[in-house]
């Protein structure tokens, strides 16, 4: 599941923080892909806002027979998606797509039998027509799959750090605060919307994600993807904490430094996700 089409200049940045997402919660994306209500194993799928290919990889894993158009505003995404296909040997199954979703006019995308939107459509500047496009573009009987984020996820324990606990929940509700303004769907109940864009709404399914009790091994990856996404949520809520909590903070990314998060062993991956399938049925 990505965070694109991205809104950043820190294309590097995000792609880590998009690789490290598809690591650490691969279990969790497999189980929604083979969790999809389709009716026939399509054969031609797009990648709305496919970030650096974590839907795009997962649905070429689920659908072994299946080409994806993977889709991006990214030139460096898409880059680095072309090559793990490469890598994966898998390129003469993708076709990547550089285009803006909010530009009135879409490229073509041919008539795909599934649409994956993970994590996207929250970006889109008016969702309810892409919504309609969406409709419009699939084939009749296909399926559109939209994914949403409840929000940044949650790594510490809420007693941490000791001198300033709460400090992760307190950043949440200033980002909360932030992307209400900057990015209003965000977390939005997309059932609505489907069904006033057309589509039959057929299920709904949330997933929550506690990496707590997962493979251990995997701490140091959760390590990096803690620390990336507390770097990325620090831009958006600096000027929002208090000055203890900012330093706070801060101790928590000084990575060189004795409070460091890749120092602490109670790190997990807490989120929520839903997902809804929604049908052309006309």
């Amino acid at each position: 599941m990505t965070h694109a089409p991205t809104h950043t200049h820190d294309h590097r940045g995000e792609a880590e923080i998009l690789d490290l997402d598809a690591q650490v919660l691969a279990e969790h994306l497999t189980a929604l892909t083979e969790w999809l209500p389709v009716q026939a194993p399509p054969r031609r799928i797009v990648d709305l806002g496919c970030g650096t290919g974590t839907g795009t990889f997962a649905l070429l894993d689920r659908f072994p027979e299946a080409h994806i158009t993977a889709v991006d505003t990214s030139a460096a995404h898409l880059q680095r998606l072309r090559e793990k296909a490469c890598a994966r040997g898998t390129d003469g199954r993708v076709r990547t797509v550089q285009a803006d979703l909010d530009a009135a006019d879409w490229p073509d995308l041919g008539t795909p039998d599934l649409v994956w939107a993970s994590a996207s459509m929250h970006h889109m500047a008016d969702p309810g027509r892409a919504l309609r496009q969406v409709h419009d573009l699939l084939a009749p009987g296909g399926l559109f799959a939209v994914v949403e984020l409840s929000g940044f996820p949650r790594f510490l324990p809420a007693d941490a750090p000791e001198e300033r606990p709460g400090l992760e929940e307190r950043c949440h509700e200033a980002s909360d605060r932030f992307h209400a303004e900057h990015v209003p769907h965000r977390g939005a109940d997309w059932g609505p919307k489907l069904t006033k864009a057309g589509f039959t709404v057929e299920a709904e399914r949330a997933i929550t994600v506690n990496t707590a009790d997962t493979d251990p091994s995997r701490s140091e990856a959760v390590g990096a993807y803690a620390l990336g996404s507390l770097r990325r949520l620090r831009h958006s809520v600096a000027d929002a904490l208090a000055p203890e909590d900012l330093a706070a903070l801060d101790r928590l990314l000084d990575t060189g430094g004795p409070g460091s998060l890749l120092r602490r062993d109670d790190l997990a991956v807490r989120t929520e996700r839903t997902v809804w399938a929604a049908r052309r049925t006309g």
